[in-house]
């Protein structure tokens, strides 16, 4: 019903800036929640941020709090995910998901919809 795909993925050095794009099509929803979560090779899927369907509700890792924003446009049906700050420890395949649902969720297990994951790599 709901098609993602990612883009914005690289290369970095430790310190710059990345910003994701998640661009939507298919069937969307009133109350439907955005999020990005990453994988690094080995560990398991991990939740980064989260966003509402209004883009009043904001949600992010401690490992990401005070670098990463999460926001969308609902017109464009595009969530991004500007990235400042890079560590090497945020390398990883980073995916979009979408849910319907009121509440932000943390949990990959929360979203029914997935992209197939854009690489960020963080160079020292």
């Amino acid at each position: 019903q709901v098609q993602l795909v990612e883009s914005g993925g690289g290369l970095v050095q430790a310190g710059g800036s990345l910003r994701l794009s998640c661009a939507a099509s298919g069937r969307t929803f009133s109350d439907y929640i955005m999020g990005w979560f990453r994988q690094a090779p080995g560990k398991e899927r991990e939740f980064v941020a989260g966003i509402s369907w209004s883009g009043n509700s904001l949600y992010y890792a401690d490992p990401v709090k005070g670098r990463f924003t999460i926001s969308r446009d609902n017109a464009k049906n595009t969530v991004y995910l500007q990235m400042n700050s890079l560590k090497p420890e945020d390398t990883a395949v980073y995916y979009c998901a979408a849910d319907h649902a009121l509440v932000v969720r943390t949990l990959a297990r929360g979203y029914d919809y997935w992209g197939q994951g854009t690489q960020v790599t963080v160079s020292s």
